[in-house]
């Protein structure tokens, strides 16, 4: 079968998307933290393609951010809404996996539209920020709307890769990338940050009925990632040694092989 390239849009209502892969199910995959709410591209798009590879001769995926423009308030069940129509209207539904951020939304979206989702991947996520988490992403939050853009990256960064000198490099990339990926109007990233400093589903969690993988580092510490899967009921875990806040990139192949056998399993 010929590989099909990747195709870029926006649902029907509004959210953006980029589409891949050959298969016959769906797959639909929730971007974490996007301050420009456009059709992936560039690297981004590479890298999403990248650790999803292994997925592409089973799944038709769908890479979707949030819709622009979303207005002071909103929620990440607001947001979690917004992916029930467009998979309820354009797909039927679909296995999620949903990536920090984006985690967070998959979330609620398994808890509200329990028929939607058939199998569920949290992906360096949790049921709630940790205190460090909340501060860090405050302070990318304060900078970009100071139109400090490199610097809001930058701290981004930081955060990502914690140890040695490969920290200091990605920092100084994301630095380089600010103005790429943080626009001039950031207000759309500012309302994810909000509305991720504000939500808690840890007594919810149980409402989960998917079977669920959590994955990600053992040093992550943006979300309560174990505290998440012990209260999923049946939740896997896997958290690779390490790692912090990269582990899905750092360790995307081996990502890619766990994820797709409890998605076929």
């Amino acid at each position: 079968m010929a590989k099909r390239r990747a195709t870029t849009g926006y649902s029907t209502n509004g959210l953006p998307y980029a589409c891949f892969g050959n298969g016959t199910r769906n797959l639909v995959v929730f971007d974490g933290l996007d301050f420009r709410h456009k059709p992936p591209s560039g690297i981004m798009l590479r890298m999403s393609t990248g650790y999803l590879s292994g997925l592409t001769i089973d799944y038709r995926i769908y890479f979707v951010s949030r819709r622009p423009g979303l207005p002071l308030g909103y929620s990440l069940k607001d947001m979690s809404d917004d992916y029930a129509v467009m998979i309820k209207n354009e797909l039927g539904g679909a296995d999620i996996i949903g990536v920090s951020t984006g985690g967070a939304i998959a979330q609620y979206f398994a808890i509200d539209h329990p028929d939607l989702v058939r199998r569920l991947v949290l992906v360096m996520t949790g049921c709630r920020q940790t205190e460090q988490g909340k501060e860090l992403l405050r302070k990318v939050a304060d900078l970009a709307r100071k139109r400090k853009r490199r610097a809001a990256y930058s701290l981004l960064g930081t955060a990502i890769i914690r140890k040695g000198i490969a920290r200091h490099v990605f920092k100084w990339f994301m630095w380089l990338l600010g103005p790429l990926y943080i626009p001039a109007d950031p207000s759309d990233g500012i309302v994810e940050i909000e509305a991720d400093d504000r939500y808690d589903l840890s007594d919810q969690l149980n409402r989960i009925k998917a079977d669920t993988l959590v994955i990600g580092g053992e040093e992550d510490f943006f979300y309560a990632i174990r505290e998440t899967a012990g209260r999923i009921p049946n939740a896997r875990l896997v958290l690779y040694p390490d790692l912090g806040h990269n582990a899905m990139f750092a360790r995307s192949r081996q990502f890619g092989e766990e994820t797709r056998a409890f998605l076929l399993s």
